[in-house]
């Protein structure tokens, strides 16, 4: 095999249609583009949706649902997630490394489900009222997170 006698595989190239060069190509006249109306115009496209002046369906029809951009950043833990952490104080990245919550997670919130037996202090980690007395009955503390401005 030489690079100079490579050629595309039968069939695989075909040659440009060349519209509005008479009868005999089949391409004449009209040049594929019907008869008249605004598609048989130069520059006569309109946008995607346009439905000749019709209110388009996509206006038709009702806005619906809402897709928060905030959704995954908050992860929520469970206490006997914590009781398996081997760290005695927990914080954001602690939970990390333990894999108890996702990398991409910018807060976490602990939750009243399970159980803990072990003396815990959460630093900078959100807790549900129930999440937070469970911790303090076992002798751990709760420090939370300074809220934002304006949130």
């Amino acid at each position: 095999m030489k690079l100079n006698k490579i050629k595309p595989a039968a069939g695989a190239k075909h040659s440009k249609k060349r519209v509005g060069r008479g009868i005999g190509c089949g391409m004449g006249k009209t040049a594929g583009r019907g008869h008249k109306g605004q598609k048989a115009r130069a520059g006569g496209f309109h946008k995607v949706g346009f439905e000749g002046g019709q209110m388009p369906l996509h206006r038709r029809l009702p806005k619906r649902g809402f897709k928060s951009l905030s959704a995954g950043d908050t992860a929520e833990v469970r206490l006997d997630t914590l009781q398996k952490i081997a760290a005695d104080t927990i914080d954001l990245e602690a939970l990390k490394k333990a894999g108890a919550v996702p990398r991409q997670a910018t807060r976490a919130k602990v939750i009243l489900a399970g159980e803990i037996q072990r003396k815990v202090a959460l630093k900078g980690v959100l807790a549900t009222k129930g999440a937070r007395a469970a911790i303090e009955k076992a002798g751990g503390s709760v420090e939370q997170p300074a809220e934002k401005a304006g949130s």
